[in-house]
């Protein structure tokens, strides 16, 4: 029969077979100690090195923030600071992935209350209702102004007009007004593109130029601001809306409001962005990290690189 040594540390240590325990020399019980001394250390230096590897393995995981919501946000500005934010970290030896999905405010604003989302990207404020609907989830929402912008009214460079009054606006998103004729006397039936209605600047518009009336049935929603600003530079007859980042596009000509652009803060139709997020919960690490990097100089910069204005 073979005989076996229990020991607690780590498992068994198999030691040689005697048919007498008495036959074991003084010797033969120095080796067996130094044998099962050597194997114990073996085993020791095993699990240390499985424990060190799962550690390593554990700390270089990759951090993931997902980020949902506007496309004033989420189609230029985000990207461009989520991607400088992974540099950074990156050189830390830390690996940091986002999930950024810009497919409107009101998608940003479900996505915090549904958990889906570290943050919300919004370009209008959240909504009673929203709010409520959060709460009963345990959801407190709160926001974090990360950037202003300015609604801009485009139309293509050819349009001769080079200003446009905020009656003027309103008479020509609200149907009141139907060719350009009444506007800058040359006549042409107005093609108005708008946000689609989960846009967060679809409703800021509608408040701050609208007077809060209702679109022109004629209007046509785009999905983005991208579009709106392709469709408008092609469109002799076209007029929109975008936002500040948008303002450059080959073809378009933003047209001042009250005399007043776009970019400046005292534009009437200026907003806020949001990050949206649940205060009623501890905001994990690296996600506070990436809005603190945000708020800071460096993420202003990337803001201001993209056209809109900054919180510092």
């Amino acid at each position: 029969m073979e005989r076996y040594l229990i020991v607690t540390v780590l498992g068994l240590l198999r030691l040689p077979e005697f048919s007498n325990v008495n036959q074991i020399s003084n010797k033969e019980t120095k080796i067996l100690s130094i044998m099962k001394t050597t194997r114990i250390n073996k085993l020791l230096s095993i699990a240390a090195c499985v424990f060190a590897c799962g550690a390593f393995s554990a700390a270089n995981a990759a951090e993931k923030i997902v980020i949902k919501g506007s496309d004033t946000l989420g189609a230029k500005m985000v990207p461009q600071l989520a991607e400088e934010f992974k540099a950074i970290k990156a050189k830390q030896g830390i690996e940091v992935t986002f999930e950024i999905a810009a497919e409107g405010s009101s998608t940003g604003i479900a996505a915090v209350i549904d958990k889906t989302a570290d943050l919300g990207m919004s370009s209008r404020d959240a909504k009673g209702t929203e709010i409520s609907k959060g709460l009963l989830a345990g959801i407190k929402m709160e926001p974090i102004v990360v950037a202003k912008d300015g609604v801009a009214i485009v139309v293509k460079n050819s349009n001769p007009m080079d200003e446009i009054s905020s009656r003027e606006v309103e008479k020509i998103f609200t149907g009141d007004v139907e060719n350009w004729s009444a506007i800058n006397g040359k006549s042409g039936s107005i093609s108005i593109y708008t946000r689609n209605t989960s846009s967060g600047t679809y409703a800021v518009f509608q408040e701050m130029a609208l007077r809060k009336r209702d679109y022109a049935s004629s209007s046509q929603k785009m999905a983005g601001n991208e579009q709106i600003a392709s469709e408008v530079a092609k469109n002799a007859n076209g007029i929109g809306y975008v936002g500040l980042a948008y303002i450059r596009t080959p073809g378009l000509k933003p047209l001042p409001v009250n005399g007043i652009d776009a970019d400046d803060p005292k534009y009437p139709f200026a907003r806020p962005l949001y990050y949206y997020y649940d205060a009623s919960d501890e905001m994990r690490p690296i996600v506070k990290e990436f809005v603190d990097f945000c708020l800071g100089e460096k993420g202003q910069e990337i803001v201001e690189s993209v056209h809109f204005i900054s919180v510092l």
